[in-house]
């Protein structure tokens, strides 16, 4: 067939993009969530199989786990690198605190006018029940060797350096994420301004601070950039057989609500 493409001009290979979905919640394995375990042979993929010009995110993540979101996106820029393919990420409803950390993976980033973006910032949520219990008659019953094992116990009362070490803890991460998100956007970002406080924007304010490069959909940016005959080659996580049939109904029923709790927080 190559050979036959060589004397006749008219059979030319079309262009290939490969196209990565990530949407839903960053978390560890098992939880149904985006996560490197899962994602890295749909990536290795998509960066290899039948040699795309490009490489496409379509991201749509209220964020999740910080070390997830470093995982996927180191993986991203390795084989970027190694393949010597570009990157253009798609943001949908919303790329905001790790689902950015996964945008800012990308050499481009663009968006749909009313997507949201943003929120680098690191947060840690849960409840104290301690009074509950109290009130209940129930008394918590906690063994444990080392002063810290049992920090921030939500059936126990809050202690003051339990909360001081979970910030150091959170600030920590922050400054991860700072570094990622000023690295991948180096001479985008704005000199005199914070980007970094948890804040959001839609897309146009976005370009204006740098974040995203432009605004665009996926198939029509990438037939002006690419040629009308580009085509797309999707790739994606599958769930397994017993997956599909229900075999973790409790767990994907608490996932989606925690899900859904996740992508409410930015009115989506």
């Amino acid at each position: 067939m190559s050979n036959m493409k060589k004397y006749l001009p008219f059979m030319k290979d079309e262009p290939t993009v490969s196209v990565v979905r990530l949407s839903g919640m960053i978390g560890s394995a098992g939880r149904g969530a985006l996560n490197d375990a899962s994602l890295a042979p749909v990536l290795e993929k998509a960066f290899s199989k039948g040699k795309p010009v490009a490489v496409a995110l379509e991201i749509n993540s209220p964020g999740g786990s910080p070390v997830q979101s470093s995982l996927i996106g180191a993986r991203i820029r390795r084989l970027a690198e190694e393949k010597e393919i570009p990157v253009i990420a798609f943001v949908e409803d919303v790329a905001a605190s790790g689902g950015y950390w996964l945008a800012a993976a990308a050499d481009e980033i663009f968006a749909d006018p009313s997507s949201v973006v943003g929120s680098i910032g690191v947060i840690s949520a849960g409840f104290g029940l301690h009074e509950l219990m109290a009130k209940n008659g129930v008394e918590r019953r906690v063994y444990t060797a080392g002063n810290s094992k049992s920090m921030l116990d939500p059936f126990r009362p809050e202690q003051p350096e339990d909360v001081a070490r979970l910030k150091e803890l959170l600030e920590d991460i922050h400054v991860n994420f700072k570094d990622h998100v000023s690295t991948r956007r180096a001479g985008k970002l704005p000199e005199d301004r914070d980007l970094f406080t948890g804040e959001i924007w839609l897309a146009r304010k976005a370009i204006d601070v740098g974040l995203i490069d432009g605004i665009g959909h996926l198939k029509p940016l990438l037939m002006e950039r690419f040629g009308k005959k580009v085509k797309l080659r999707r790739y994606g996580a599958r769930r397994g057989l017993l997956g599909r049939f229900g075999a973790r109904v409790m767990d994907d029923a608490l996932h989606g609500i925690e899900e859904r709790a996740q992508f409410a927080r930015f009115g989506l």
